[in-house]
């Protein structure tokens, strides 16, 4: 094999960084076009987040929680939560939800599986994947 032989071969393949560039944009691509699609009505279900650190009013709790029924409790920002019941015609009316997520019960947070009550403002129903990753990259770079 000459040295003629190795340029052609060289050029012929594609560069890797051009191929990492293609998987990338192939990865990112479904990401982009959630976060860029609207929100759907709240149905029972669906799945939603807390917008901030909420106070709610828990409307049943778990069996190993010290709350009571008709207590207020906090949400975690962007706590899982899934829909039991959803609001009627009026967008004032209170969406009854389950709480999800971490296991841990300290007081005053909501206990896991708690049915409790808030409103459309409180929530968010899809994270917002490119505010996450500037997140994620600030933290990244601040370190």
């Amino acid at each position: 094999m000459g040295t003629g032989d190795r340029d052609s071969l060289s050029r012929s393949e594609p560069p890797l960084w051009s191929i990492g560039l293609a998987v990338v944009v192939i990865l990112l691509a479904p990401l982009v076009l959630y976060s860029l699609a609207p929100s759907g009505p709240l149905r029972e279900g669906d799945t939603i987040f807390s917008e901030g650190q909420q106070r709610v009013l828990l409307r049943t709790a778990s069996g190993a929680s010290s709350l009571q029924e008709g207590e207020i409790c906090l949400l975690d920002p962007g706590n899982p939560l899934i829909i039991i019941g959803t609001p009627g015609d009026q967008p004032d009316e209170a969406i009854l939800a389950q709480v999800q997520g971490n296991p841990a019960i300290e007081w005053p947070f909501c206990p896991p599986h708690a049915e409790v009550l808030l409103k459309a403002h409180q929530i968010y129903q899809k994270p917002d994947v490119l505010k996450q990753a500037q997140e994620l990259l600030t933290y990244l770079l601040g370190r």
